[in-house]
């Protein structure tokens, strides 16, 4: 071999045998997540095992290779099983064993619940660390694809129309099975088969209606308190005004589902949401709370729901909900999307200053009208006007203009570093533990990057 190379020799032997820590650089996040995870408090995992049948792999391995997977991209449990074989980090984490796919599989589904309380103790070493002392907090949402195909929705319209057209052949079947004609059987027809196969895709669409239906009993009761309580308004100010408003007011609610009310076969929790290409697809909508000065998700959950408009609650419901140790939350800064009076006097009530744009904001202002200092509002003013008044001061200006380099790029990494861009489970329960599980390889993730710089 030339001299001009590195000689190699893979048959090389060596005189001490070497130890998997001796592969892994000193500086590496694989190290950082077992670092991690080894000061975490595990004992409500540890006893949920029982002494019977076969040694089980600590949950301290299973978690680490969960966390390492979803902050480095490979969220598959076939993947992950197959990375202990070839990734000499994930080799490190798993300590040289290999834990099956079905193993990690189940482990994640099993303990989703518990990943809430793990969050909040990776928050708490965040700020031992002195990396995290909550201030003011940037929300958004995001759309992240479910589990299933928008092909497999199915609208109210529809599920009746099918349902006739299959109970129509189910009939038919039955005939020609009484007649017991084999001429008029079509060649390769096997009629129990047939039967058989139509019998279960009619129990799947019953069952489906039967779901519409409970959701439209839930709408209705939703939309006739909010019906009623217009009106009451509504007959208030005609009482105190001495004048009768023109129409007919809002139109009141009817209890039946609709035409275009959809349910997804595989994923029923699942809903069609608005993508980013003005398409449509099968989603749920991944809310994240990120704190301004760390880029470090504080506060996370999943909605149904396609508008972001009655997420503050919820949102405001899990900061209130962190420990004390880590500070207090001054301001919660929202895009337009979460603007309503409801959502303002929330905050308020929770003692955090509101900056949610009331409206979208104009690109390239002019020059000085971007330093002017709007006029002061009354010292009665509401707390809407307030919240627009500080809102146009240079000093809200520069605070909201954080909001997008705070939690969009957040969502930009997981999406397009991370490659989280679709749910690998079903169902709200367990998509929230998901998320709950993305936002701590985030967090871990932002944290090794915060601490080597």
């Amino acid at each position: 071999m030339s001299t001009r190379f590195i000689s190699t020799d893979r048959n090389q032997q060596y005189i001490f045998p070497p130890t998997i820590d001796d592969w892994l650089p000193e500086n590496h996040l694989a190290r950082f997540v077992v670092e991690i995870v080894g000061q975490l408090d595990m004992k409500a995992l540890s006893e949920s095992y029982t002494n019977g049948g076969s040694k089980a792999y600590h949950p301290e391995i299973l978690l680490s290779l969960l966390f390492y997977g979803y902050a480095t991209g490979v969220f598959s449990s076939r993947k992950i099983e197959k990375a202990t074989f070839d990734s000499v980090a994930f080799r490190y984490i798993s300590a040289n064993t290999h834990p099956d796919h079905d193993t990690i599989a189940t482990f994640r589904k099993r303990f989703l619940k518990e990943l809430k309380p793990l969050f909040t103790q990776i928050l708490l070493l965040c700020h031992e660390m002195g990396l995290l002392k909550l201030g003011n907090v940037s929300l958004d949402g995001t759309k992240i694809k479910a589990n299933a195909s928008k092909h497999h929705a199915l609208s109210w319209e529809y599920a009746c129309k099918l349902e006739d057209q299959l109970q129509s052949e189910v009939d038919k079947l039955l005939r020609l099975a009484e007649e017991a004609d084999a001429e008029k059987i079509p060649e390769g027809m096997n009629i129990p088969d047939e039967l058989s196969r139509r019998k279960d895709r009619l129990a799947a669409i019953t069952n489906a209606k039967e779901k519409l239906k409970q959701r439209a009993d839930e709408r209705y009761e939703r939309e006739k308190k909010e019906y009623e309580t217009k009106k009451k308004q509504r007959e208030e100010k005609e009482k105190k005004t001495g004048k009768k408003f023109r129409g007919n007011g809002s139109k009141s609610p009817e209890p039946e589902p609709r035409k275009k009310d959809q349910i997804n076969l595989t994923d029923e929790e699942s809903r069609i949401m608005p993508s980013s290409g003005k398409g449509f697809e099968q989603s749920y909508n991944a809310q994240a709370s990120v704190d301004v000065d760390t880029m470090l998700i504080v506060g996370s959950h999943v909605s149904q729901s396609s508008n972001d408009k009655k997420e503050i609650d919820k949102a405001v419901c899990v900061l209130k909900n962190l420990p004390d140790e880590l500070g207090e939350i001054h301001s919660l800064l929202a895009d337009a999307g979460y603007f309503s009076s409801e959502n303002v006097y929330t905050c308020e009530n929770e003692k955090i200053n509101p900056y949610i744009s009331p409206g979208r904001d104009k690109h390239n202002e002019p020059l000085f009208e971007r330093f002017l200092n709007p006029e002061e509002p009354p010292e009665c003013a509401d707390a809407i006007t307030m919240m627009q008044y500080k809102l146009k001061t240079p000093e809200g200006r520069k605070l909201y203009a954080k909001r997008k380099s705070t939690v969009e790029p957040v969502f930009g990494i997981i999406k397009n570093v991370m490659g989280f861009r679709q749910f690998s489970l079903r169902g709200l329960d367990s998509v929230s533990g998901e998320w709950d599980l993305v936002s701590i390889a985030w967090n871990i993730k932002r944290m090794f990057a915060l601490r080597t710089s």
